[in-house]
């Protein structure tokens, strides 16, 4: 038979159409497959899937949707056989070992699925070491996973081979004692990994024990390897995490001895003691910049956190002696005269103010001092609104509350989505709060509690609380308005006058929904004014009430603080902590409580 020149390219171009047509045909029979599988419909899925040519039944993205729909109708039989014969053809794969496996395991026959497991990691390269323990992991056998890649350890003699691996392994088995093993086995080998390490430790450990144990540990690897920095650098973070800042600070100077940073590590431990209100901590580690880097990049930032540490600590301690708030300004002076009165030192300035106006009532001298920072010539626009906002309070401290809501708006206009502008909004807020206008308190509590700064967010939180929980059945919010208004009393710091004004409230409005609030502002006025059995009988109304529940364990803590601190009757103090960790595990004091804690059950934190 002869074929004419002209039909010849035209027969030429029709032969690819076939192949092609059936390839096409054979991945829609793939795809609808899988989609039965998928939907559950498993006699439809294995039909389809018999149909297909062995080579694509065994494809690494095929064979697996075949068994597990074949064992999903009880099909063991004809899903060994499938596996099987893929095993056999793909010998140089364990993958497929490991799916034979599966199906025995599906089957029952866990020793012979153990046997195709164990003569999988027999068969392994170290190429095949991700393959397989993926697969494993993928059919929730973690146990496997884990030998595979200790096998692939064997195979690339590297002991901290797969690491990262195992450690995401262990994290999700829970398994703290292999985890800790593999983490620090990683850090020594690559100190690159200690940001990892780090994160996989902070989202793995939870219980005291564990904490604990790392602990011990790190200051063992301290000890034996002290070439090594990284371990002090993970005991550091450990210790800061467990707000443990004394041990915090003797890594951070043993490693700043070793590198010679101009002390920056220990600045940033006695900044974080200091805002956890470890003063303690916090002063001697700015003292120690001070002494070891006379003259350094970092001695002024260090001078002047360390009186204001100092001032924390003074402010802090009931009730407020006015000789030490004296020495306080003296030693501003001082630094003042060290420094000289510049941009990089006018928040001392404004520091001083706020002594003067709030602890020793000198008003003229507190306005005088802000005045100096709000015309100072390039001084930071945040330093100069920061005075603003304290200039406003103090026209609140005078009565002049008109003055006072100029300043704040004024700040938060010219400061809008900054924390210092969200600040001005939060005291606008307050004094309409105190003014007994909810409603306008509310327009900007809403607003600030989308606010960026958690600290200020939650802090509008609980003012829009207790404003929306006190006129929810009291829409006129009477009782709140007292409170309100004895809330400026407190800010006016009127201590005696607001103390007796709580007293007056609990008695005008019995069993009212603000209870609780006033007794806990109670005894945190009796601690300032140094009456502290009077502040710990107040605050037990609150504890030994369950209908109390929202701010028992502010009560308890505050209880175990004046125990602590002020009673000194240590073995109450750590029975109350104690008492906080065991009842309120979620509470935020629990850091500090489990500090303190260990430190009064001695065990040296």
């Amino acid at each position: 038979m002869r074929f004419s020149r002209r039909l010849l390219p035209v027969l030429m171009l029709m032969l690819p159409a076939a192949p092609l047509a059936a390839q096409s045909m054979l991945g829609g029979d793939v795809a609808l497959a899988k989609e039965y599988a998928r939907k559950g419909e498993n006699e439809k899925a294995t039909f389809l899937f018999s149909r297909l040519p062995t080579a694509e039944q065994q494809r690494p993205d095929v064979l697996p949707d075949y068994l597990n729909a074949l064992q999903a109708l009880h099909n063991y039989k004809e899903a060994e056989k499938v596996a099987r014969k893929a095993a056999k053809q793909h010998a140089a794969e364990p993958v497929y070992t490991v799916l034979l496996g599966e199906v025995y395991t599906a089957a029952g026959n866990q020793a012979a699925a153990i046997k195709q497991y164990d003569q999988a990691l027999a068969r392994l390269t170290s190429e095949q070491i991700i393959p397989v323990a993926t697969e494993f992991m993928r059919r929730q056998q973690p146990e496997w996973a884990e030998k595979t890649y200790l096998r692939g350890r064997e195979l690339t003699k590297n002991d901290a081979e797969f690491a990262p691996q195992l450690i995401q392994l262990y994290t999700q088995g829970g398994q703290t004692e292999q985890l800790m093993a593999e983490t620090l086995r990683l850090v020594q080998q690559d100190e690159r990994q200690l940001p990892f390490v780090r994160n996989m430790l902070q989202n793995s450990l939870r219980e005291e024990k564990d904490f604990e144990a790392l602990e011990k540990q790190l200051l063992s690897n301290v000890q034996k390897y002290p070439e090594q920095p990284v371990y002090s650098e993970l005991l550091l973070w450990l210790q800061v995490q467990r707000h443990d800042f004394v041990g915090a600070l003797v890594q951070a100077k043993a490693l700043d001895r070793r590198e010679r940073t101009n002390g920056s590590r220990v600045l940033e431990v006695a900044a974080i003691a200091q805002h956890n209100h470890d003063y303690e901590s916090a002063i001697a580690g700015y003292q120690y910049v001070l002494r070891e880097y006379k003259g350094g990049p970092l001695y002024a930032i260090s001078r002047q956190r360390l009186v204001e540490a100092r001032e924390e600590q003074v402010r802090t301690t009931y009730p407020v002696e006015p000789a030490k708030i004296q020495g306080l300004i003296t030693e501003y002076e001082q630094v003042l005269q060290e420094l000289g009165r510049t941009p990089e030192t006018a928040s001392i300035l404004t520091n001083m103010a706020e002594l003067y106006a709030f602890q020793l009532d000198d008003k003229p001298r507190a306005i005088q001092l802000l005045q100096e920072v709000i015309a100072m010539p390039r001084a930071n626009p945040t330093t100069v609104a920061d005075a603003k906002i304290n200039l406003a309070d103090i026209y609140l401290l005078r009565g002049e509350p008109w003055e006072a809501t100029l300043l704040y708006s004024q700040v938060e206009k010219d400061h809008k989505d900054s924390p210092i502008g969200y600040e001005a909004k939060l005291r606008n807020a307050r004094l309409s709060y105190y003014a007994g206008d909810f409603k306008l308190a509310q327009s900007h509590l809403d607003i600030l509690k989308q606010a960026t700064s958690r600290e200020i967010a939650n802090d509008a939180m609980q003012l829009s609380l207790l404003i929306s929980d006190n006129t929810a059945m009291d829409t006129a919010g009477v009782a709140l308005r007292d409170y309100a208004a004895i809330e400026l009393l407190v800010f006016q710091n009127k201590l005696a006058e607001a103390s007796r004004s709580l007293t007056t409230l609990v008695t005008k409005y019995p069993g009212h929904a603000l209870t609780d609030e006033v007794w806990y502002l109670q005894g945190q006025l009796q601690r300032r004014m140094g009456d502290y059995p009077a502040a710990v009988a107040t605050l037990a109304k609150i504890t030994a009430n369950p209908k109390y529940d929202v701010l028992s364990d502010d009560a308890l803590f505050l209880m175990a603080s004046i125990y602590e601190e002020n009673l000194k009757e240590q073995d109450k103090a750590k029975e109350l902590y104690n008492q906080l960790l065991v009842k309120y595990p979620g509470s935020i004091y629990v850091a500090e409580a489990r500090k303190r804690f260990r430190s009064l059950r001695g065990d040296g934190v």
